[in-house]
């Protein structure tokens, strides 16, 4: 197999993953929003990290769009994007439900259906983990940023015990499959020429409606005009 076959076969297997898991995504206390008290104080961090409204952002692996609904409730101009079918069907649920405004579409984190300097914010919550290439997708999402403006990204370190489900065959070919602490994290989106990068922990139980088992993190960068 050629690399690239490689990185396709692992991503049919990362996509069947969570179309397995989309309708149940949500129950779990740490993925969906399950109080007020959580709901709002996600608001919270995320108005203070995207800056003011609208802005045209792209959620990237939007899941079943927990973060696209709340930047639309802070009144961005949302477009989420995800790769597998099951995640986009809860996700074009939830936003009809919900009555609000964010379009979902497919699209390959890698290998985005977006034009260059598109838009004005790219946003992602723990999605680095799952790719083949999260290199090539920092490089993608610093193409659609315009210059200037930034990428921000919900993140975590977790070391996994064992790998489960399809990551049994497919963890050793993620290479942040553990998560990525922080400084690590910084230091890669400083390699990609993004700057005034800056970051700060997510460890508040309220979040996550529980304690937190990992550490948790939002981190921005700008993209170099």
């Amino acid at each position: 197999m050629t690399r690239a076959s490689d990185g396709d076969a692992t991503k049919r297997l990362v996509q069947q993953h969570w179309d397995r898991r989309a309708a149940t995504f949500d129950d779990e206390s740490q993925h969906g929003i399950h109080s007020e008290e959580q709901h709002e104080r996600w608001l919270t961090v995320l108005d203070e990290w995207t800056g003011e409204a609208p802005r045209r952002v792209l959620d990237v692996g939007c899941g079943t769009a927990v973060v696209s609904t709340l930047l639309a409730e802070l009144g961005h101009e949302v477009t989420g994007v995800d790769f597998a079918p099951g995640m986009l069907a809860e996700a074009r649920r939830k936003v009809d439900r919900l009555d609000l405004t964010a379009e979902i579409v497919r699209g390959d984190a890698e290998t985005l259906p977006v034009a260059s300097d598109g838009v004005e914010l790219v946003t992602a919550r723990h999605l680095l983990w799952t790719l083949p290439n999260p290199a090539a997708a920092i490089e993608e999402w610093r193409r659609v940023v315009e210059p200037d403006s930034r990428i921000l990204l919900v993140e975590g370190y977790w070391d996994h015990d064992e790998p489960w489900d399809e990551y049994e065959e497919m963890h050793g070919d993620l290479p942040m499959y553990d998560g990525v602490r922080p400084e690590a994290l910084r230091d890669v989106l400083e390699r990609h020429g993004l700057r005034d990068v800056e970051y700060d922990g997510l460890q508040d139980p309220v979040l996550w409606g529980r304690e937190p088992h990992h550490e948790y993190y939002v981190m921005t960068g700008t993209v170099s005009g």
